[in-house]
């Protein structure tokens, strides 16, 4: 195996697959979710094996609200019904829990999950999980540029101050590092508005296997795959 300084830092994984999956075996789109949840646990297991330090999900995309309301409302129970079911096992496992996107548009009882469940966890140190909730990265851009024009209106910052830091200090993610490794499953070969500023240099791994059948072996696979990349970031290679 390559070595393990290389190991991705900051996983982000688009979870997608989950409809098709059910829709495969006859079900329904929430049997599929719900599948789809169960195999979140397995991948935290494995990701803090593999000593990744920060993981992102991508859990609902404010896209997602364009869906029927009760697949919404359906997936907004499951997400609370899985924190739940989990907190035991983040706790014993120190993971932190943290939470990106704009909650200001989502229903009050998972706001509270997750304001609960944030400072529960709020002393675990072994990895942090960053669940992107209501999230999508134009939203977060437009509502960043929101935020430091009012700052400049306000004379709390000057126009020569916005630089690459300056924005990204004013984004969801600026606790914390930008990814290494972005992971799609279900066979689609885009970002879909995830982390579009902060995935300039990522590493992109794509596979056809839909999210319920996502193992930790497949992640495994998409680290080592990872780890025998060369990462140039826009320079050129010693072989060239």
């Amino acid at each position: 195996m390559s070595d393990m300084k290389r190991t991705p830092t900051h996983v982000g994984i688009i979870m997608d697959g989950n409809g098709r999956w059910a829709t495969k075996r006859h079900e329904s789109r929430s049997y599929g979710h719900e599948h789809g949840a169960d195999i979140v646990h397995d991948i935290i297991d494995a990701s803090l094996t593999r000593g990744v330090k920060y993981l992102t999900l991508y859990t609902f995309s404010t896209e997602n609200k364009n869906r029927p309301k009760d697949e919404v409302d359906s997936l907004f129970h499951l997400v609370v019904t899985t924190i739940n079911k989990n907190m035991p096992d983040l706790m014993e496992k120190r993971v932190r829990v943290r939470v990106i996107g704009d909650l200001n548009a989502i229903d009050q009882f998972v706001v509270d999950c997750f304001n609960w469940c944030m400072e529960e966890t709020k002393d675990n140190d072994a990895m942090e999980l960053i669940i992107a909730m209501n999230y999508s990265s134009r939203d977060e851009i437009s509502r960043m540029v929101r935020t430091v024009a009012q700052e400049v209106k306000d004379g709390k910052a000057d126009v020569s101050d916005i630089d690459e830091k300056f924005i990204s200090n004013h984004l969801d993610t600026r606790d914390f590092p930008d990814p290494d490794l972005i992971i799609r499953t279900g066979g689609e070969f885009r970002l879909s508005n995830f982390m579009m500023w902060q995935a300039s240099y990522s590493e992109l791994y794509f596979t056809d296997i839909l999210w319920p059948d996502f193992t930790p072996a497949e992640l495994n696979a998409a680290i080592d795959e990872y780890m025998n990349r060369e990462r140039r970031f826009g320079k050129v290679s010693n072989n060239e």
